[in-house]
């Protein structure tokens, strides 16, 4: 079974009843280590050491936030520029090469609003392309993002199967690549 690391960012998870739902059903499988990076540094003073220490002991990263401006929350980017530094994740040495990468996102926003008609104007595909060359970058296989648009505005019954999927898919990461993309809207 893969190791999985899920890199969760969140500076409000209280405010997330479906990250917490998704955090839970994640946290009950032993493969899987769950990894709060605003838990563990509100100071934003990032052990890099400890970082690599836990991505070199896993096979699959998941990085599971909300979509903050269109991009990720703070820190994780912090996390980005500290952790994946050229020597290490690129470069002359690629200690990530071959793990797989999967952004998990909670977007605040219909799925309607990522289009050219929409207000985003662009697909999260293409918002999210930042993070898919980061990936490419460090030599990773990308796998698409698993989605829930409009997160705040989700009925329960939304949530929860969402967070159902997530740990099916956390179950069985490689089964059918495709068939495991699933995004959720109202």
């Amino acid at each position: 079974m893969l190791k999985i690391l899920i890199i969760y960012a969140h500076p409000d998870p209280q405010a997330s009843q479906v990250n917490r739902l998704m955090l839970a059903q994640a946290a009950a499988l032993s493969h899987v280590t769950v990894h709060d990076l605003y838990a563990c540094y509100p100071d934003f003073f990032i052990d890099v050491a400890r970082e690599r220490q836990l991505l070199n002991a896993h096979d699959l990263i998941v990085f599971q936030h909300p979509l903050y401006m269109y991009s990720c929350p703070a820190l994780l980017k912090e996390w980005f520029d500290v952790v994946l530094t050229k020597g290490y994740a690129h470069g002359d040495q690629a200690a990530l090469a071959g793990k797989i990468w999967r952004s998990v996102i909670t977007a605040g926003a219909a799925e309607s609003a990522f289009s050219q008609s929409g207000y985003n104007r662009y697909p999260l595909e293409d918002i999210l392309q930042p993070f898919e060359l980061i990936a490419a970058l460090c030599q990773m296989q990308w796998q698409p993002p698993l989605v829930l648009y409009w997160a705040r505005k989700a009925a329960a019954a939304t949530q929860h199967q969402h967070a159902k999927t997530y740990r099916q898919w956390l179950e069985q990461p490689l089964l059918d690549d495709q068939s495991s993309v699933e995004m959720h809207h109202e």
